[in-house]
């Protein structure tokens, strides 16, 4: 679903910190701490990693897979639109 370095690379997107992050998704800061700090793909509860990845969708971040259609193809994050793109 979505691993540790994820995580970290969708904040530096955004140009957010953890705190923020937990105000957006309503995940503790320390649960979000420890999801950062795992190795790999992020465990913990279905419902707190959703929470994560809605927040991360919603502020404009798209999550890339395994198997998504990417340069690299790999997983990575990206920006859904442009910075300074006005809709």
């Amino acid at each position: 679903m979505i691993n540790c370095s994820q995580m970290r690379a969708a904040r530096a997107l955004l140009n957010i910190d953890q705190r923020q992050l937990s105000a957006m998704s309503g995940v503790s800061l320390p649960t979000i701490q420890r999801m950062e700090t795992s190795r790999g793909p992020v465990r913990g509860n279905i419902d707190t990693l959703v929470k994560i990845v809605k927040a991360l969708d919603d502020a404009g971040v798209e999550l890339i897979g395994d198997n998504a259609h990417s340069v690299s193809m790999g997983r990575g994050v990206r920006l859904k639109k442009p910075m300074g793109v006005i809709s």
